[in-house]
């Protein structure tokens, strides 16, 4: 990286050399900034959702690579995005041997999530950091967190090796899990195995029980036939495949899991070529492609005919991590608005004093902050449903594809308004404004669009009662928070007809699905608005609690657009927040 970062001064002398007592440039421009510093609302999160003695561990590595997402690796992703991966299928000497060739600042982006980082190893042994076990999930996600925010290609990659290796020691024959465990959470970054997930056809798409790729049994392993149609990360080492094993039923009952690596243990390639790679709308930097299987040799992973069930965990494993890059998304894009309406002036004053520039920024912080608080809230729901806590599974289980349903459809339009904050100067790739929307659209379509994640929230309320799991939960978070009698009651009142509500869609069998995305996007609101209010009490946060009781009165409960016509006194403090006067106290805190 040192490399890069000379080259990069020596390309740019007049940018390095003004200095920051100069005038304010009428274009602001936040880089340089550090992610993690800048950001004191998730300094005040993190203790209420990492071990007190882990914390400081984390803290130097959370400032490091803050400083790093700030600069470095965001002109490193602008590189990567503009120079994509491009496949190769011969050598020079006309020997059959495919290749995905990656830019320079690609594979640095890897070396550095990967290997300096460790931010796919950490969840599954000990030792990164010097921490001698493996790190809760909360830890994983505030790290990427900032990662996201610089780079979001390699963010999926990162994702599938986490979520292969987990899927891997929980269902894999446990000489399969030995023979690559090293490799996968390994931080020597040129002996990695990498993870993907090729479960899409063309013919199947989100309906798993139409697969038709074959698996023929062939001695202790499997040989499997047939085309996937949308493979990222497709020259990974080792990849999850869904396959149907000659002569079981039809349906997603003859559906099986397999493991299938890259290369054999004679050295010679497997037998699959990638036919194309995917010319995408965003996640330009990370390559995805299409997988024609000739015969590849695969080891069943788990029970036959259970393979959609046990896929299921690598895929909620990664829905998780898409909220937690929407999250991300929407942090940067917030983030870059705010910093320039905060720099920017125009018609005598700065735009952040400007009425309608003030309600706008508003709108970007709300859905900005329920994605983080609901990113952290189902982190500490799959750690406790790791260690087999009663009810946790059931809470995970609907928590999970509530952040993937109403996050990464949240991103889409805060990341469009925020480059509206920049003006023209955001509709230009010099900006990262471009690159944040386009990657933005993809959290709605892989790992599930948004119909198939909403009617998933149903199916968890039907099938595991989880519905009951999450009102245990909020009203436990209820119980432990201030709060005035109006908005208490508010927060009660809002919380139980949403569960109504999620009950009445699930309980028609069907007859009401077409509610599915509106009870999805309810449960999330009231959600996120119980749990912010619950981390302001915590952290003895006003600003916070405005932010909690906001999200509830304007995306969760009736209102009348009319009802206030002046700009209320709390906004103020809201866009540009000062510490929080004795007087300000969080449970006198009223906006409902």
């Amino acid at each position: 990286m040192r490399d890069f970062d000379t080259q990069r001064a020596a390309a740019r002398p007049a940018e390095t050399a003004q200095s920051a007592a100069d005038a304010p440039h009428p274009v602001p421009d936040r880089r340089g900034a550090n992610y993690y510093d800048d950001d004191t609302e998730l300094k005040a999160l993190l203790p209420l959702y990492l071990p007190a003695d882990l914390l400081p561990v984390l803290q130097p590595q959370l400032q490091h690579l803050g400083a790093l997402a700030g600069d470095t690796l965001d002109e490193l992703a602008a590189v990567a995005d503009r120079n994509v991966p491009t496949l190769e299928h011969r050598t020079r000497t006309g020997q059959d041997a495919q290749r995905i060739v990656k830019h320079p600042a690609y594979v640095e982006l890897e070396r550095t999530a990967f290997s300096t980082f460790g931010l796919a190893a950490m969840s599954h042994r000990g030792g990164v950091f010097g921490w001698n076990a493996p790190m809760p999930p909360a830890a994983k996600y505030a790290l990427t967190y900032l990662l996201v925010q610089a780079e979001f290609g390699l963010c999926c990659p990162l994702s599938m090796t986490d979520s292969l290796t987990r899927t891997l020691r929980k269902f894999g024959d446990p000489t399969l899990v030995a023979k690559y465990i090293d490799r996968l959470t390994t931080q020597d970054f040129d002996s990695l195995c990498q993870g993907a997930m090729f479960m899409t056809e063309q013919g199947a798409g989100s309906d798993i029980a139409a697969s038709t790729v074959r698996a023929v049994p062939d001695g202790d392993s499997f040989r499997l036939h047939g085309d996937k149609w949308f493979c990222s990360n497709p020259d990974a080492g080792l990849a999850m495949v869904l396959a149907r094993i000659d002569g079981a039923p039809q349906g997603m009952k003859g559906v099986s899991l397999f493991l299938l690596p890259r290369t054999l243990d004679d050295g010679t390639a497997n037998d699959y070529r990638i036919i194309r790679l995917k010319d995408k709308l965003g996640t330009r930097s990370m390559a995805s492609g299409e997988i024609r299987l000739e015969g590849a040799r695969a080891w069943l992973v788990g029970e036959a005919g259970r393979g959609f069930q046990q896929m299921a965990d690598m895929v909620n494993n990664s829905r998780l991590s898409n909220g937690m890059r929407a999250a991300g998304l929407m942090r940067r894009a917030c983030s870059e608005a705010f910093y320039v309406a905060r720099h920017r002036r125009a018609f005598g004053k700065r735009l952040i004093e400007l009425p309608l520039m003030r309600r706008q920024l508003a709108k970007l912080l709300l859905p900005t902050e329920q994605a983080r608080t609901m990113l952290f809230q189902t982190a500490e729901a799959l750690r406790r449903a790791d260690a087999g806590e009663p009810g946790a599974y059931a809470l995970a289980r609907i928590m999970t594809p509530l952040i993937k349903f109403r996050a990464c459809r949240d991103a889409r339009r805060v990341t469009g308004d925020a480059m509206e904050v920049r003006g023209g100067c955001g509709y230009i790739e010099e900006w990262a404004d471009p690159r944040l929307v386009r990657d933005a659209h993809l959290g709605s379509i892989w790992e599930g669009t948004s119909n198939i994640v909403a009617l998933d929230v149903i199916r968890s309320i039907r099938r595991e009662g989880s519905l009951d799991a999450l009102r245990d939960h909020l009203n436990g978070l209820l119980e432990r928070t201030a709060l005035h009698r109006g908005a208490a009651d508010a927060f009660a009142t809002a919380l139980e007809r949403s569960l109504r509500f999620a009950t009445r869609v699930a309980e028609a069998q069907g007859a009401l699905d077409h509610l599915a995305r509106e009870a999805a996007s309810l449960l999330y609101h009231v959600t996120t608005a119980i749990a912010m209010a619950w981390e302001a009490g915590r952290i003895g946060s006003a600003r916070r609690m405005r932010i909690a009781q906001l999200v509830l009165r304007e995306r969760a409960l009736p209102r009348d657009p009319m009802d206030a016509l002046d700009e209320p006194p709390w906004l103020a403090a809201l866009l540009e927040p000062t510490p929080d006067a004795a007087a300000d106290r969080v449970d006198s805190v009223h906006i409902l």
